[in-house]
């Protein structure tokens, strides 16, 4: 068996694994991807809501992430919530050194159950300091709406976005369409300044805990594994499409549940 590529999650802990770092990980494996971890926040939550949330140190994160790239061979990295001005900086620092390869930035602002994951003073952060060196950028309508400063509320508003987002460097912007009414759920992809468009049937479930964390570590896996953004994110939207048909009928908490992430009720593979 050959050693598998490395990649590298910089997120926050849910004490009810549906997202973040337990997200993140499980993902990461369903590529053939192993998983490393920097976690950036601790949080109690469920699939009600989040009741508390610990930032951890940056002195703490700086020695985790050290620790890991000192040591292994980290292929992509993917970001999730960061919770602080101080910590985007630090990770922005990362990366424009150069040490954070193929990176994947899910900027998580807000959880599914509308708790405010990320002060307002790191949103400059994020636009200034870490998008112009993310290879892949992953907002849903309302991170991008945040970031930008404007409402977004149509397929074309989202287009827009994406390529206002491009030209602070990213290579890569996906502005994810699941916010957006009908029943094809549609995220518009910019490439170097090209349009592209990802699309799936929209599947009617609460079940929607940790999409855009999963559909991010899904992209980074794919860049681990030596594929191109395109056909990395295409990758990403087929499993998180699995994976929330998987658990489209589950009953697991009282709020919005989590996704089938292991392929309990589908067949679905990576692509070897």
């Amino acid at each position: 068996m050959t050693t598998p590529h490395v990649a590298l999650t910089i997120a926050g802990s849910d004490s009810g694994g549906g997202a973040g770092i337990q997200a993140d990980l499980r993902s990461f494996g369903q590529f053939d991807v192993f998983g490393a971890s920097v976690i950036t926040a601790v949080t109690a939550q469920n699939t009600v809501g989040v009741t508390d949330v610990h930032v951890v140190p940056a002195t703490t994160v700086t020695a985790q992430i050290d620790a890991v790239l000192d040591d292994l061979p980290v292929a992509a990295v993917k970001t999730g919530m960061l919770a602080t001005a101080e910590l985007v900086e630090l990770v922005a620092a990362r990366a424009a050194a150069g040490e954070l390869p193929n990176l994947v930035v899910d900027p998580v602002l807000v959880s599914a159950t509308g708790h405010r994951l990320l002060e307002d003073s790191a949103l400059a952060a994020y636009r200034d300091l870490l998008l112009p060196h993310a290879t892949i950028a992953t907002p849903n309508l309302d991170e991008a709406t945040a970031l930008l400063g404007r409402p977004l509320r149509t397929l074309d508003d989202a287009r827009a976005a994406a390529h206002a987002l491009a030209e602070l460097g990213t290579r890569v912007v996906v502005v994810k369409g699941g916010h957006l009414e009908g029943t094809h759920a549609v995220d518009v992809v910019v490439v170097d300044g090209d349009d592209h468009e990802l699309g799936a049937d929209r599947i009617d479930t609460p079940n929607t805990h940790g999409t855009g964390c999963t559909f991010a570590a899904a992209a980074a896996a794919g860049l681990a594994n030596g594929l191109d953004p395109l056909d990395a994110l295409a990758g990403a939207k087929r499993y998180v499409t699995a994976a929330i048909a998987g658990a489209a009928a589950w009953r697991l908490g009282s709020g919005n549940g989590p996704l089938d992430h292991l392929g309990f009720g589908t067949s679905w593979r990576a692509p070897g």
